[in-house]
C-alpha cells in the first residue's frame, strides 16, 4: 500500500477518489454525531442526568472557559440561538469557526490543493489564547453585569 499526500495539487476525480477524499471529514462529522446524539438523549438543561458535571465547576466552583458548552450545543441543536449565547457565547463562536475550517478542509481535499482558513492566520494563536483566559476571568467576576454570565 503507497501512501500519498492529500494536497497533490490534483483535484479528486472519480468516485473512488473522491471518497478517499472525504473519509476523513466523513469519520469526523459521524463522531460529531455520536456526540450529538448523546447530548440531545442525556438534556444537559435538566440536572440529574447522565451526562457528567464539569470537573472545574464541581471542584473549584468555578465556571471554566467550557463551561456551558454542552447546554449551549443542546440549545443549538434545538435552534434556541438566545440560550445557546447565554450558556456559552465563546463555544458558539469556536462552533462557528469549527464549520468554517470543516468545509475548507473538505474543499482542499477535494481540490488537492490547501485552502486557507482562520486556523492559518498569523495572529489566530494569540487572539485564541487571549480570549480564552479573557473569557475565563470575566465569566467568574462576581459583580454585575458579569454574574450574568455565570451558568
Amino acid at each position: 500500500m503507497t501512501t500519498a499526500t492529500v494536497y497533490t495539487g490534483i483535484p479528486a476525480r472519480g468516485a473512488k477518489a473522491r471518497l478517499r477524499a472525504l473519509a476523513p471529514p466523513l469519520a469526523v462529522v459521524a463522531g460529531l454525531g455520536v456526540c450529538c446524539a448523546v447530548v440531545w438523549a442525556g438534556d444537559p438543561t435538566t440536572p440529574g442526568g447522565f451526562l457528567p458535571v464539569c470537573p472545574t465547576k464541581a471542584l473549584f466552583g468555578i465556571d471554566c472557559p467550557g463551561c456551558g458548552g454542552m447546554r449551549m450545543a443542546y440549545s443549538l441543536m434545538h435552534g434556541d440561538i438566545p440560550a445557546a449565547l447565554h450558556y456559552n457565547a465563546v463555544s458558539f463562536v469556536v462552533v462557528l469557526l469549527f464549520v468554517w475550517s470543516m468545509v475548507a478542509w473538505t474543499t482542499g481535499r477535494l481540490r488537492g490543493r490547501a485552502v486557507i482558513s482562520w486556523l492559518h492566520w498569523r495572529w489566530t494563536p494569540l487572539v485564541f489564547s487571549v480570549v480564552f483566559v479573557v473569557w475565563f476571568v470575566i465569566r467568574n467576576l462576581p459583580f454585575a453585569p458579569f454574574t450574568a454570565l455565570h451558568v
